[in-house]
């Protein structure tokens, strides 16, 4: 049974949430996807991963690169799992298909963007409907996770 989780981005940007997770996925041995929408994204988080810590960088590329199946993260525009992932993070509204294929999907959204809430609160709805756990987090004050349901 794959597990769900819904972040709800209210306090901290995805450049800011996103890299923290995927180290933290990355350590717990898996392979990672990050499915966005525009390609533009997908670059702009590439870029990120390069540099988000000064000491450090997150071992990724993109699906526009060769070799994508050998990456540990995946960044990608593209629905099918490239890269065998473990967890596949959605974000700037990608549509969430395929989720038995994971261990773990984490659907992020930013709350100050109509289109990707509105996306988030469809795929609640119609993913409760399956034989999935869902949680939903919200940060509250300092970027920190609180679980809401």
């Amino acid at each position: 049974m794959t597990e769900i989780l819904f972040y709800h981005l209210t306090e901290s940007l995805r450049e800011a949430a996103l890299p923290p997770l995927v180290e933290k996925s990355l350590e717990r041995g898996w392979r990672v996807a990050v499915q966005t929408v525009s390609e533009t994204e997908r670059d702009r988080l590439d870029g990120i991963l390069w540099t988000f810590r000064a000491d450090s960088f997150i071992p990724h590329g993109t699906d526009a690169e060769d070799e994508a199946s050998a990456q540990p993260v995946l960044l990608t525009v593209g629905g099918e799992n490239a890269n065998n992932a473990d967890i596949r993070f959605f974000v700037e509204g990608a549509d969430v298909d395929d989720v038995d294929q994971y261990s773990r999907v984490v659907v992020m959204f930013d709350g100050h963007d109509v289109d990707e809430l509105n996306k988030a609160r469809a795929h609640w709805k119609t993913l409760r409907q399956g034989d999935h756990t869902l949680t939903y987090w919200q940060q509250g004050e300092g970027g920190r996770w609180q679980k809401k349901a």
